[in-house]
């Protein structure tokens, strides 16, 4: 075993500890209520419904019916009435935020669309905050890059898989075409080759990849190794 020299070891912990805070640009709109308010708007915009096919999503990511999925990330919540009804009503939908006014309209979603597996967690920076080995599937759509911390948000989606558990992702390319005015090059951290090294790096396996709006974004699918 080749033995890393002392100075080195220092500088690799020294690097570790710096990688937080990797969001700064994604997360730019999201620091105030009224930033968030605005953001909201688009959130909640029907149109993402078909120009990001949601109905195909629950297909395309497994999801099963009587399965608990978590939606971490869940924002207003446009997401629930998906997964609420592909889970069923032998299922589970857990909606994570970090944010109490997001989590606040996700909530008026479920009431209004009468959705009566679904429950709510406050996360935080670095902590879902799931419960351990109680959860089939985590899916994270869009916000992985939001994640100032990944690697320990990562640890915590984790413990939260049962031991057959996937992980998807939805993400965006870093490409010029994948958001409007070129932004992705600057508001997404990793493309998908370097995404899936983090991912792999941090005890998950990838098992499926696709893509699901060309240039746009793409899907992965991952297990715990």
């Amino acid at each position: 075993m080749r033995k890393i020299p002392i100075c080195a070891a220092l500088a690799l912990a020294l690097a570790a500890g710096l990688c937080g805070q990797v969001a700064t640009d994604a997360n730019a709109r999201y620091q105030t209520p009224e930033d968030r308010q605005k953001m909201a708007k688009a959130l909640a915009d029907p149109h993402r419904d078909q120009t990001q096919k949601l109905g195909q999503l629950m297909f395309q990511m497994g999801l099963q019916p009587g399965m608990t999925v978590a939606d971490v990330g869940t924002g207003v919540g446009h997401l629930l009435p998906y997964l609420s009804r592909r889970v069923g009503d032998q299922g589970h939908v857990i909606a994570e935020d970090i944010f109490d006014d997001f989590l606040a309209a996700a909530k008026q979603v479920a009431v209004n669309q009468k959705l009566a597996n679904v429950t709510f967690v406050k996360g935080d920076e670095t902590d879902p905050k799931l419960p351990e080995a109680g959860v089939d599937m985590v899916l994270a759509f869009d916000v992985y890059h939001h994640f100032n911390y990944p690697e320990k948000m990562l640890v915590g989606i984790h413990k939260a898989l049962r031991a057959d558990g996937k992980l998807v992702i939805v993400e965006y390319y870093k490409r010029e075409s994948a958001m409007p005015n070129g932004a992705a090059l600057t508001h997404i951290r990793l493309d998908m080759p370097d995404l899936i090294k983090e991912l792999e790096a941090n005890h998950f396996h990838l098992i499926e990849e696709r893509e699901r709006i060309k240039n746009v974004e793409y899907m992965l699918i991952l297990e715990k190794s």
